[in-house]
């Protein structure tokens, strides 16, 4: 498991992905796909062999999770990285992740936190939420990358837009402590909202403590912007913060 923490931050994600790509040469790429429904990993591990040997993304990264989890065949770190990592020179964006997270953790590679960036950029840039924010967190320690608290709050506002609890609170933290953003009660205030809406426990006791800082006036403009707010699309921003002390 990742061990990897960022003072305040949520620790990096742990798992594999859960869920097999769904695309791929369709006869042979269903037959196995039925095969692992029905428990028959055997069948399944041999027929997304045959595609992925003929370079099929899809099967390279369901032959690497089947090694990762060890169905239908001995469990080995070793051998999933390298088909995740088959499937990630092809920019499947799951394939990626993994390969990040081996990395970052060093199963079945030597642990690099510069290649677990690298692999996290690219999954990240393809608009995967977990990939965001772990990126983000290396860049606010410095794994593999140049401490940078700009490009850790551009990285961890891109996960809170697309609904990402953790970043969501933790962008609250960024705005109310200025790291990487300049210092904003409303925007902290808002972040913190939204995570608190999501069951976030440290963001609910947050909200107080941001409030007392805030006007009237400062409060229901956070509320207003909070309610108004969709996932998916860019956070509000509040330009007014002369009371912050």
């Amino acid at each position: 498991m990742l061990r990897k923490t960022v003072r305040f931050m949520c620790v990096l994600l742990t798992t594999l992905s859960l869920g097999f790509a769904l695309t791929g040469a369709a006869a042979d790429f269903d037959k196995a796909l039925n095969a692992y429904e029905k428990g028959d990993y055997k069948t399944a591990l041999e027929e997304w062999r045959i595609s992925a040997n003929q370079g099929d993304a899809s099967a390279q990264y369901n032959l690497g999770l089947m090694y990762a989890n060890g169905q239908g065949v001995s469990q080995d770190d070793t051998e999933a990285a390298q088909w995740f990592r088959r499937a990630a020179e092809q920019d499947l964006v799951q394939a990626q992740y993994d390969l990040g997270l081996m990395y970052a953790n060093g199963q079945g590679v030597s642990q690099d936190d510069t290649e677990a960036a690298q692999w996290f950029r690219r999954a990240a840039e393809q608009e995967l939420v977990q990939a965001q924010y772990n990126l983000g967190l290396m860049y606010m320690r410095g794994d593999g990358v140049p401490q940078d608290y700009t490009k850790a709050s551009q990285w961890v506002r891109r996960a809170a837009e697309q609904g990402d609890v953790k970043a969501q609170y933790n962008l609250s933290i960024m705005y109310y402590k200025g790291m990487g953003v300049t210092r904003n009660p409303v925007m902290a205030y808002v972040a913190s909202n939204l995570a608190a809406a999501q069951g976030h426990q440290k963001a609910r006791k947050n909200q107080d403590i941001i409030a007392k800082t805030l006007s009237r006036e400062q409060i229901d403009e956070g509320q207003r912007m909070t309610s108004e707010w969709q996932v998916g699309t860019p956070l509000p921003y509040f330009k007014d913060f002369k009371t912050w002390p």
